[in-house]
């Protein structure tokens, strides 16, 4: 058995609830919900984002998603003291469209290091968050550079950055999954060659023991920068992206919601290799 140990109590007690049956809301419960649902909607921040993740399915299992960009899109809406409504924008041309045209209120767009989003109509706001693609293998691959991946079985989340490009730049054969735990979980038990995710997450990962094994890697690849794409003309969103960035970096706070995920992944992933299902 892995030497992991689970390490999130609270989150391990809501996948235990998971396996219980949940006591049916109320009626009038129900017309609350109903009227603050409402009331949200009225006052949503529509965001554009690369990859909307899927309504949770009661039952399925709890999966952390490959970016962080809905987390720092509910904490601009929150700033804004609005609910936020999250719709594809996936690249940033589409972005910057979507802005012109009223569609959406912001975006959460990766751009290269050096690139720049036209200004004038549009302002963007660094959120700090760097991403490089980053891949890793058993310690006793074959491996040792990207050009190597060619004809060989590379797995990715969806929503993830760099879903086509594997095949794309090197000739892999991607597997897709639901999400990084997934992709992981796949390589770990050997139906990937690799796993490739951002570095960010997952240097964060390999810093846990039961990660040794599969702890050998290929150089990150060219950096991209996660900005806020904001109209120009709205200065009340303008205003909050950047005090809400300028808090991040006092607090650290990209680092450590990194860290969180990188701990929930490896705890998703023990769950499904380690723990047996309790369906």
């Amino acid at each position: 058995m892995s030497a992991f140990r689970p390490i999130l109590p609270g989150r391990f007690m809501l996948l235990a609830v998971v396996c219980v049956a949940a006591a049916p809301a109320s009626a009038g419960a129900a017309s609350v919900a109903h009227s603050d649902e409402h009331a949200m909607a009225e006052r949503s921040l529509v965001l554009g984002v690369h990859y909307v993740i899927p309504p949770f399915i009661g039952g399925s299992k709890v999966r952390t998603p490959d970016a962080p960009d809905m987390e720092l899109a509910e904490a601009l809406a929150h700033k804004l003291n609005r609910s936020v409504v999250a719709t594809p924008a996936r690249d940033p041309e589409s972005a910057v469209a979507g802005l012109r045209r009223g569609d959406i209120d912001a975006a959460l767009i990766s751009v290269p290091a050096k690139a720049t989003v036209p200004n004038g109509e549009v302002a963007t706001v660094p959120t700090g968050y760097v991403s490089r693609p980053m891949a890793i293998m058993r310690t006793d691959t074959d491996i040792t550079t990207w050009d190597q991946l060619k004809g060989r079985t590379v797995c990715l989340s969806q929503g993830g950055l760099y879903v086509g490009s594997m095949a794309a730049r090197y000739g892999a054969l991607e597997k897709v999954m639901r999400a990084p735990a997934d992709s992981l979980l796949a390589m770990r038990v050997g139906e990937c060659d690799a796993a490739v995710h951002d570095e960010a997450l997952l240097k964060a990962l390999l810093k846990f023991p039961e990660w040794k094994k599969f702890s050998a890697s290929l150089p990150p690849g060219p950096q991209a920068k996660l900005v806020f794409a904001v109209s120009a003309q709205d200065v009340d969103t303008l205003d909050a992206a950047r005090k809400l960035v300028a808090e991040w970096r006092r607090q650290r706070h990209l680092a450590e919601i990194t860290a969180k995920r990188a701990q929930d992944i490896a705890f998703e992933v023990y769950l499904d290799q380690e723990v047996p299902d309790c369906h």
